[in-house]
């Protein structure tokens, strides 16, 4: 596995390659496989901001393999993308064992600061994220960390990455992460992608695009 450059640095000139009639390569956007820190647990949302530091720095839960669709579109792939968190970097090597991989923190997922409830509300990591979510997503609440705009600035630096390295002719896949592959999808569509192939946002899953 090989570390890039940030791929933000990456040249994109290849995009202006849309009206040149050039030959694109699909691009396939893999959400990594199941971590190992376990969500059965009811905790407040302090310590839904502890369980998350963890679940960033940890990886897989041991004894899992990649389904063979997955396989299919690493062994298709002319390049093979990864974040920086753990979890991202074992399923790139369960995926596409032996396989050079581009690490780059472009790549890792969308901040998911909870916001403050009382310490009597209790929920399950699962709710508290898709609270964490929708507070950032919607309200703006990032903590001083990355906001929305700011990640989907992110995100279209992302896709105009992929689009550039689909343009030589070869499929792509990028082994991620779930909130933040789906804003790169929306900027693949932007640039004129379209969805044809969609297994939604479950572990292992993954979403092809090709060029319209």
């Amino acid at each position: 596995m090989t570390h890039s450059e940030s791929a933000v640095q990456t040249p994109v000139a290849a995009v202006q390659a849309v009206e040149a009639g050039v030959r694109f390569g699909a691009i396939t956007l893999a959400r990594h496989g199941e971590p190992a820190l376990s969500r059965k647990c009811m905790i407040t949302s302090d310590q839904y901001r502890d369980w998350w530091g963890r679940y960033e720095i940890g990886g897989l839960r041991a004894g899992q393999t990649p389904p063979q669709t997955l396989l299919t579109a690493a062994e298709g792939a002319g390049a093979i993308y990864a974040s920086t968190r753990p979890r991202a970097q074992e399923t790139a090597k369960a995926v596409a064992p032996g396989r050079d991989v581009l690490v780059d923190a472009l790549f890792i997922e969308a901040p998911l600061p909870p916001p403050r409830f009382p310490s009597w509300i209790k929920l399950s990591p699962r709710y508290w994220g898709v609270i964490s979510r929708v507070w950032w997503h919607a309200f703006n609440h990032h903590e001083g960390q990355e906001t929305r705009a700011e990640a989907e600035v992110r995100a279209d630096q992302a896709a105009r990455v992929l689009i550039a390295r689909a343009s030589e002719g070869h499929d792509v896949l990028v082994l991620a992460h779930g909130y933040f592959n789906h804003m790169v999808g929306q900027r693949l569509k932007a640039h004129g992608w379209r969805l044809a192939h969609n297994q939604g946002f479950k572990y292992w899953s993954q979403r092809r695009f090709v060029k319209r």
